[in-house]
């Protein structure tokens, strides 16, 4: 799904709007869907209590000559008038509520907050109010012209007045959606104040079968009291009021589902994208049922793998995505093994001059131009760049992750990285020094604090060798290490003197490049294990 059809669904349907939309339009979509779904609801009830009382329920008949004035002028004036009443009412007080909605950056304060989630309820207490009104002026009227009409109009406009409510508040929440979601914005932590999707279900139940079937016992009472009820007055009953239970019964489930399932759906295409990888997604947050918990608890959830993420990268550039993961996949504790590896050191050489010689600004340039080509390198050749030391660096291969050539794969990172200085960093110069052999690697420090690092002679003859390549050919490696790695690599090596490097007691036979030696063009060696 594109980004624009997430953004016109953000609220669960395209009736809505996008999230994006102009504030003027927004308020007229919300105020036309808020005014023309309840006033078509209410006249349809009015049609179901007219239909009711003249054609469905027992009793003596509406539409006579001696209720042709009542039927056609005083009963449509009245509820012309009410309805009138019911709009500009109803459009006044959601208005009066719903003030700090026309400003775009608009947050409502907790009175607010308050009034627009009681806003549906409000407004539905409005109809019910005025349906009784209507009655009270109505059947009063009827009944001193016929009496025996009181009981049909009761059960009439009770039944109709009972789904129209049902039904508008519904089609409020559906509509006051975007008011909803802002309000859980502004006060995420605050408890959700709708009916809830047991209520919702409990509503269905009573309007769609509860009312329809307690109207059906009712006239069956009836029938058995009155003897005028014939049997085909009785089957009308039945049959209409069964046809009603399946018309307003699919029509309120329907409604019901759809706000149950809109949440819900937007909370598994989101869940989807998770699963691709996007961890920028979130859920707009319009229900204020347990349904809105779970959309909010999907962002918290987001938020909370977005900053792992974000923790297991700054992990991850501290220590080596290598020693990250292995850290995240156990309980790694302060300790180490043997195993062999190599290691690469190098540094800058004359940096002492250079930084006395050289801004600061100038300096940190460098230095990040330097370890973004040690840092490249080391990674395309499967190392671990394990320490930074003012400008110089240590590498090491083999451990934690294991290669199948790990003196052959930091020879030839030497290399690489000795011709990608020489091409584009003639500014200063860098010494390379590489060994290999056993060593002991692991976590090193205190239980609470402490880091992964390399310890052994090769380590320290790597370092003996990047100071002696200062003064040599910039590029040195020990004979041992050259002779372990796999012909491919150590070919491109020539064996030297014997030296004793500084501070050791054996001496060591050094290797160079030989000459002309291009870096290889391979990721690096393959991790085996």
């Amino acid at each position: 799904m594109s980004d624009h059809d997430e953004s016109a669904t953000a609220y669960g349907s395209r009736l809505l709007g996008p999230v994006d939309e102009d504030s003027t339009v927004r308020r007229l979509r919300i105020q036309l869907l808020l005014t023309v779904p309840s006033l078509i609801a209410n006249l349809l009830g009015i049609a179901v209590a007219t239909a009711l009382v003249g054609f469905v329920l027992p009793g003596p008949p509406l539409f006579t000559r001696r209720l042709i004035f009542l039927n056609l002028v005083v009963s449509p004036l009245i509820i012309g008038t009410i309805v009138v009443i019911g709009v500009v009412w109803g459009t006044a007080h959601a208005l009066r509520a719903l003030r700090w909605a026309k400003h775009p950056d608009g947050v409502p304060d907790e009175a607010e907050q308050i009034a627009a989630s009681r806003l549906p309820r409000r407004l539905v207490l409005h109809e019910a109010l005025l349906w009784l009104l209507g009655a009270a002026v109505l059947v009063p009227l009827y009944g001193v012209a016929e009496h025996a009409l009181i009981p049909k109009l009761l059960l009439g406009n009770v039944f109709s007045a009972l789904f129209v409510c049902t039904n508008s508040y519904l089609l409020m929440e559906f509509a006051l959606r975007v008011i909803t979601a802002r309000v859980l914005e502004a006060a995420p932590a605050q408890r959700r104040r709708g009916i809830g999707v047991f209520g919702r279900a409990l509503l269905v139940w009573l309007l769609g079968t509860g009312v329809p079937l307690t109207l059906l016992m009712t006239v069956a009472v009836w029938a058995l009291v009155q003897d005028s009820v014939s049997t085909e007055r009785l089957a009308v009953c039945v049959l209409s009021l069964g046809g009603a239970m399946l018309v307003f019964g699919q029509l309120l489930t329907m409604q019901v589902v759809s706000a149950t399932v809109a949440p819900i759906r937007g909370v598994r295409q989101a869940l989807r994208r998770v699963e691709d990888g996007d961890l920028d997604v979130a859920v707009t947050v319009y229900d204020g049922t347990e349904l809105g918990e779970l959309q909010s608890g999907f962002n918290h959830m987001v938020d909370g793998l977005r900053e792992r993420e974000r923790l297991r990268e700054l992990f991850g550039r501290h220590v080596g995505h290598e020693v990250a993961a292995a850290a995240l996949a156990g309980d790694p504790t302060p300790g180490g093994v043997e195993t062999e590896a190599a290691a690469l050191f190098i540094d800058i050489v004359g940096s002492t001059t250079m930084a006395a010689t050289r801004p600061a600004r100038e300096i940190v340039a460098i230095l990040n131009r330097f370890f973004g080509i040690v840092v490249d390198e080391v990674e395309r050749f499967g190392g671990l760049l394990n320490k930074f030391e003012g400008d110089a660096a240590l590498a090491v291969f083999g451990t934690p992750t294991a290669l199948s050539d790990a003196p052959g794969a930091a020879l030839a990172c030497g290399r690489a990285i000795r011709d990608r200085l020489d091409s584009s960093a003639p500014d200063f110069i860098a010494a390379i020094g590489v060994s290999s052999g056993p060593v002991v690697a692991g976590n090193v420090g205190a239980r609470r604090r402490y880091e992964f690092t390399v310890i052994g002679d090769p380590v320290n003859e790597a370092a003996r060798l990047c100071e002696l390549a200062k003064h040599d050919d910039l590029l040195l490696a020990s004979a041992s290490t050259v002779d372990a790695a796999m012909p491919t690599e150590s070919a491109r090596w020539q064996l030297g003197e014997l030296v004793t490097l500084r501070g050791r007691i054996l001496p060591t036979r050094l290797a160079r490049p030989r000459p002309h030696s291009r870096p290889t063009t391979v990721e690096g060696p393959a991790a085996s294990g």
